[in-house]
């Protein structure tokens, strides 16, 4: 694990990696399409117009009685289809030909055909590693991805991960878009040159003491690589693992080489890959709906975070996160504690928490993030690799070497669990914005099969079951304003949401999402107003020296209609502490 001190701060990339193992026997999901066909059981018949079988249910149940007799078997008329044409029932699995062959003798019939089956196209991928994804396919702490490919594979959706760069691996390279390399500094680089539009991983490899005193030797990692793979590595490509949305695209973008990455390369990162602009950066032509960032360091989340992720979220890029490894409160973790992102814990293959990973209160949900030892084996030691994550890789311990596959552990293999099905979500549904894809993932998640002291937020990403909710039912309206507005002593700041397309009146449930940066909240009274005027007080000048609100508030708002202008109002009511609204959100 690279690590870099930056002004006393941290920046890791949260895997901890382990070595290849012999393939091990696996329980795959079962392969759609049976490959013997079905025996027939019905006949969809069609009669010409001009029979009287074809408007006459009682003359369509005597001709299929007759027909079956000439053929010695037993043929019921059942019911007419929506099209016409008569539902025949054969009683039983049956040879139909000589059935078959009555109606296709009679002038009278246009057609007759047998009642054959369709089936879920979620077929197994013939990835020579796929057995080894339990994180996918497991029934007790799998992700239940094949289902949802039935529906969607991320097609049309780009994936940014703002990671270590990209080592080239032929089961990746179909799906890699051009992206850029961020990290500012040469020597960290180590290409020679700084920024630039390469954004190849160049190795993270690092001497003993190189990245302060008494930091360890470690090897080049390949980082951004594995990560990736598990997005959308190639998949039914008789090759290698199968991406979670493998027709999606992945846009590298470099931030982490020798010794991590600074915080400034970071967030610059953010903006370009959401379609922003950084002075000195050619545009990004394939700007992405959906960033991954397994990556983290101590602290808090910083004003510099919070504004590159509000302004990513504002252009419509869902920011998924990696909540750290340390086995602690995510809350002390920057960007895993920033506002506006998915935040993701890791569970192991029984469904309990990872024994690493971060938890509590401000995790969104959990996703398989694996464990390539138990919790009492000696750090460093690989005994249980069968229950690591398994992705593309590069068997170089400095400079790339030769493509593989290997298992890893860390929140940074759960995160781009959830990355892919946020590409998965937003590729079925393309309307939806970074907020309404993190309440589908959260509301859809099932619980953990074992546990998660501290909490894992609302439990199990489910893949099939977020992608048929956001299908099968219009999704929640969700608005927002993430442009930030001065609250100054003794002052009234208000901030607009403009509400359109929503039919009749908001509910009764009403979500009102503030998120208000000043020192001293018991200055604050912060109302909501509705379009007609109508005033809902959701915080009154309580919490006395407490800092931020960063509150989801219920408003009755059934008496309102929902389209027009909404107001966030905030009165600061004494003097000596300022702030401003950072963002705020109504989900109706």
């Amino acid at each position: 694990m690279s690590v870099t001190l930056l002004a006393g701060t941290a920046t890791t990339s949260l895997a901890l990696t382990a070595a290849d193992p012999a393939p091990g026997s696996q329980t795959l999901p079962a392969a759609g399409s049976p490959t013997a066909a079905a025996p027939v059981e019905n006949l969809i018949v069609g009669y010409k117009n001009s029979a009287a079988e074809a408007g006459s249910n009682s003359a369509a149940a005597a001709d299929v009685a007759a027909k079956g007799k000439k053929a010695s078997k037993k043929a019921t008329f059942e019911r007419r289809l929506g099209t016409g044409a008569a539902l025949v029932t054969l009683g039983a699995p049956a040879d139909a030909a000589a059935v078959m062959a009555q109606f296709r003798a009679d002038p009278d019939v246009a057609y007759v055909e047998a009642d054959s089956r369709a089936y879920a196209l979620a077929v197994t991928p013939n990835d020579t590693e796929y057995a080894r994804q339990w994180d996918l396919f497991e029934p007790t702490a799998g992700m239940n991805v094949p289902a949802a490919w039935d529906t969607t594979t991320g097609s049309g959706v780009t994936v940014a991960v703002i990671d270590t760069g990209y080592v080239a691996h032929s089961d990746l390279a179909a799906n890699v878009v051009a992206g850029y390399d961020f990290i500012a500094s040469s020597t960290a680089a180590r290409d020679g040159n700084g920024r630039d539009n390469n954004p190849a991983d160049q190795g993270d490899w690092s001497a003993a003491g190189e990245c302060g005193t008494g930091s360890k030797a470690s090897d080049s990692s390949w980082h951004g690589t594995h990560v990736a793979g598990t997005i959308a590595a190639a998949t039914s490509n008789a090759k290698g693992v199968a991406g979670i949305a493998y027709g999606a695209k992945i846009q590298p973008v470099r931030v982490l080489g020798k010794c991590g990455g600074a915080t400034s390369d970071i967030v610059d990162a953010i903006t370009w890959a959401s379609g922003g602009t950084v002075s000195g950066i050619p545009a990004n032509a394939t700007p992405a709906k959906v960033i991954n960032m397994s990556l983290g360091g101590s602290g808090a989340c910083t004003a510099t975070y919070q504004n590159a992720i509000n302004a990513a979220v504002g252009r419509g890029t869902t920011v998924v996160v990696a909540a750290g490894n340390s086995n602690a409160d995510a809350s002390g973790f920057s960007p895993a504690s920033c506002n506006n992102v998915i935040n993701v814990a890791a569970s192991n293959r029984t469904g309990d928490r990872s024994f690493y990973s971060n938890y509590g209160a401000i995790i969104d949900v959990a996703a398989p993030g694996g464990e390539t030892r138990r919790a009492t084996d000696t750090p460093g030691t690989i005994t249980t690799p069968e229950n690591g994550i398994w992705s593309t890789l590069n068997t170089g311990a400095t400079t790339p070497g030769a493509e593989n596959y290997e298992p890893y552990q860390g929140t940074s293999m759960a995160a781009p669990h959830v990355a892919g099905l946020a590409a998965l979500l937003k590729s079925a549904n393309s309307a939806l914005t970074p907020a309404q894809i993190e309440s589908a993932i959260k509301t859809n998640a099932r619980p953990l099969a074992g546990t998660c002291t501290g909490g894992c937020g609302t439990g199990l990403a489910d893949a099939a079951a977020s992608v048929t909710a956001v299908t099968s039912t219009p999704p929640t309206p969700g608005f927002e304003n993430t442009t930030d507005f001065a609250i100054g002593d003794n002052a009234t700041v208000e901030s607009p949401v403009t509400v359109t397309g929503v039919t009749g009146n908001a509910p009764a449930t009403l979500k009102v999402a503030v998120n208000i940066v000043h020192t001293y909240i018991g200055d604050l009274k912060v109302d909501l107003v509705a379009p007609d005027g109508t005033v809902y007080t959701v915080h009154n000048r309580t919490g006395g020296s407490a800092d931020n609100i960063n509150q989801v508030y219920t408003v009755n708002a059934s008496s309102e209609g929902a389209n027009g202008t909404w107001k966030l109002r905030v009165n600061d009511n004494a003097g000596g502490d300022t702030g401003k609204i950072d963002s705020w959100s109504l989900t109706f």
